[in-house]
């Protein structure tokens, strides 16, 4: 024997599954051909980037004179440093100071430092740690 509230919510379950339709199904999966990179628009913005060392990340340095490219919008800056540091971009035609500080952390990913740069701006990068640092200050920017 069923219960009555077994089957009031068997009929309520039939009766939704009636007014939804067929169930939902995945969109079809465009299969990647050998050879084709499925990351093309990463490869257009950080492929071109720029390595910078500095021997010993002491209490910072700068980087450049770079000029913007039409690879990316913005500037990004990677920390690949076993410590944290903070960066910032200075518009060398315009001025000599900072636009403001980044935080990037000890080997982080890309990070944007200036947003929507117009293509043929000059710029240099500047960093500052919170430290002195024994150990090297390594960054990619990519513009």
């Amino acid at each position: 024997m069923s219960s009555p509230t077994a089957r009031l919510l068997a009929v309520a379950t039939a009766t939704a599954l009636l007014f939804a339709g067929t169930p939902a199904q995945a969109a079809p999966v465009t299969p990647v051909t050998p050879g084709t990179n499925a990351f093309a628009p990463l490869a257009t913005c950080y492929g071109g980037a720029v390595r910078s060392y500095f021997e010993t990340g002491r209490y910072g340095g700068q980087a450049g004179q770079f000029r913007t490219t039409t690879r990316c919008r913005d500037i990004n800056v990677r920390n690949a440093s076993v410590y944290a540091t903070e960066a910032c971009v200075i518009f060398v035609d315009k001025t000599g100071a900072c636009n403001y500080w980044t935080y990037l952390p000890a080997n982080s990913g890309w990070i944007t430092v200036a947003t929507d740069v117009r293509d043929g701006v000059n710029f240099r990068v500047r960093f500052e740690n919170l430290r002195y640092e024994y150990e090297p200050l390594i960054a990619y920017h990519a513009f």
